[in-house]
């Protein structure tokens, strides 16, 4: 628009050139003389050696140029105002969300895996305020904004950029990179910054996950060969593989749920429980329901049951729905 305000006016001023007179030379005023005047104009600088001298010429800057003027100096300084107070504006909304920030949850990366992971965790109960995004393109974190996430553009291989998303306070840490060298280098800084977070992240090809756990990785998903065994499951039986991809979709049919043995079960065996228990979580072992090591229940213990699946509501808060 100031770029139009000035060849308008440049234009204007050549079309009546014979109303104008050049002082510095005493020439004519030709198409490069129009544009010097619009311009020093415009810009309110009027050095004097151009200057209109016939009374349309007057007339036309009273009535038309001196306008185009000040919508020129609007244009300019508005557009200055907007920069300046969208930049205050998201820096005070960045330090309000970093000061706030406690036990969230970073997703590294908003692609298809990331942005599924991120939903499945919501749908539990996580409140999105206490979510942040860190992704290199901008286009990207605008989209998770959009959705109501907290958002940081970025290379999350550089410290700087994970503590901007505050990565030292964070409770869980998701990676979902496109690359398992970005995962593994992620994994590595984000381990260094924050000792007690839990990471979960996914990889590609399976040979590259011993070398994400050995990062710093609590827990290594397998993209690739996760999708082609429910492939091949579903080869062999439909309706398994129909079964299984409904357990893992968060909120439709069936769910996998992470909950504490209760006080009324301790002492039982797996199979007296009310719910259908595939596993038990004993210490830092995962003990299938036909393990004899389980023997009875302890109130440490912790079961995987599957259970009908209960969209739109909150999980209690010691249970976990798992995908």
């Amino acid at each position: 628009m100031a770029l139009l305000c000035l060849v308008a006016t440049a234009l204007i001023v050549y079309f009546d050139h014979d109303g104008y007179t050049d002082n510095s030379d005493g020439g004519a005023v030709d198409l490069l003389d129009a544009f010097y005047y619009a311009t020093v104009t415009l810009s309110t600088t009027g050095y004097g050696d151009i200057t209109p001298v016939s009374d349309a010429a007057r007339l036309t800057n009273i009535f038309v140029i001196t306008p185009l003027r000040v919508l020129f100096l609007i244009i300019l300084v508005g557009t200055t105002l907007e920069v300046l107070t969208e930049r205050t504006r998201e820096e005070w909304r960045l330090n309000r969300w970093r000061t706030a920030l406690r036990e969230h949850t970073v997703v590294i990366g908003f692609g298809t895996k990331g942005r599924s992971a991120i939903q499945t965790v919501c749908a539990t109960g996580l409140k999105k305020e206490q979510v942040v995004v860190v992704d290199p393109s901008t286009k990207v974190v605008d989209a998770a904004t959009a959705d109501g996430y907290a958002g940081v553009v970025g290379d999350a291989t550089r410290s700087d950029v994970l503590l901007r998303a505050e990565v030292q306070k964070a409770r869980q840490i998701i990676i979902a990179t496109q690359r398992d060298d970005t995962a593994v280098l992620v994994a590595l800084t984000a381990r260094q910054l924050n000792r007690g977070a839990k990471i979960v992240a996914a990889v590609r090809e399976e040979e590259n996950a011993p070398l994400l756990r050995q990062s710093g990785a609590d827990v290594v998903i397998t993209s690739a060969s996760a999708a082609g065994r429910l492939l091949g499951l579903s080869v062999l039986s439909p309706s398994a593989g129909m079964v299984l991809e409904d357990l893992i979709q968060q909120g439709s049919g069936l769910d996998i749920v992470e909950r504490p043995v209760v006080k009324a079960e301790v002492g039982r065996g797996v199979r007296e429980t009310d719910d259908l228990v595939v596993s038990v979580v004993r210490g830092h072992r995962v003990l299938g329901y036909d393990d004899p090591a389980i023997g009875k229940l302890q109130l440490t213990d912790r079961l995987i049951t599957i259970v009908r699946a209960t969209p739109n509501t909150q999980v209690a808060p010691d249970t976990k729905r798992l995908t």
